[in-house]
């Protein structure tokens, strides 16, 4: 089992149906053309889901005990389902209570180093599809920069991306310092960037975590090496565009291995 706290939904998961992710899912499953995986990936953020949960509503909160999915190789997965009806394919699950949640909640759980699972599964007794730990990862930082008042794509604006005349060392060291203190970060990035006539040192990170906590405490170590010439733009790797931007370019910092 493993729980988390969501907020209480007001739609009964009976009520619960996705026939454009279904829809979304089969056309995927028939040709795996990109634009048929990012049309059901953006399916999957918008959807509700169903599920069990063994708790009860507590303070506007719904404490959610989900039974976890073992394969073949003692691998555990969260199982969620897009109606009523493919729920109840999963034996023993008819009498339970049952809530809703979304890919928020979803990707936070898998996110939780304390759930040791891999990822997750929709409908895994129907026509079902998994998501990995690490693409569940990308989709939730992507989302999450999508989401963020100031980051570095910005509709319409023109981009140019180069190398700093002169590299910012006593910034990279700071950062680098601090990089050393975060577990999450795995490596890191320096190019600069040009919008609408504004330059930034543009950083492109590779990390786990919360994306909004991991650049709030990137700008506060960067943010005494800034002026009103350059200022400061942040990426996660995750972003296709971050790994255009960053390819065949060494990272300033790298996570040692432990030992």
């Amino acid at each position: 089992m493993s729980e988390m706290k969501v907020e209480g939904s007001k739609i009964p998961a009976e009520d619960i149906t996705n026939p454009e992710l279904k829809e979304a899912i089969e056309a995927m499953q028939a040709e795996g053309s990109k634009q048929n995986i990012d049309n059901m990936i953006n399916k999957v953020i918008e959807a509700k889901f169903s599920t069990t949960n063994g708790r009860t509503v507590m303070n506007n909160q719904t404490q959610v005990q989900f039974r976890l999915l073992e394969n073949t190789k003692k691998e555990k997965f969260f199982g969620v389902f897009t109606d009523i009806e493919e729920l109840y394919r999963w034996k023993g699950n008819e009498e339970a209570q049952k809530v809703v949640t979304d890919f928020d909640s979803i990707a936070h759980m898998v996110m939780d180093p304390k759930s040791n699972v891999l990822g997750f599964v929709i409908n895994p007794f129907g026509k079902s599809v998994t998501f990995p730990k690490n693409m569940v990862i990308s989709i939730k930082q992507q989302r999450d920069y999508m989401r963020m008042e100031n980051n570095t794509l910005k509709n319409g604006s023109q981009i140019k991306l180069g190398e700093p005349k002169e590299y910012p060392i006593d910034m990279m060291a700071a950062l680098i310092n601090h990089f050393s203190t975060e577990p999450g970060v795995n490596a890191a990035f320096l190019r600069m960037i040009e919008q609408d006539g504004q330059l930034s040192y543009f950083i492109v990170v590779d990390f786990v975590g919360n994306t909004q906590q991991v650049f709030e405490s990137i700008s506060e170590v960067a943010q005494p090496y800034l002026d009103d010439e350059i200022q400061l733009s942040m990426m996660p790797f995750s972003m296709e565009f971050a790994r255009n931007a960053v390819k065949g370019i060494e990272p300033f910092y790298i996570k040692k291995e432990e030992d």
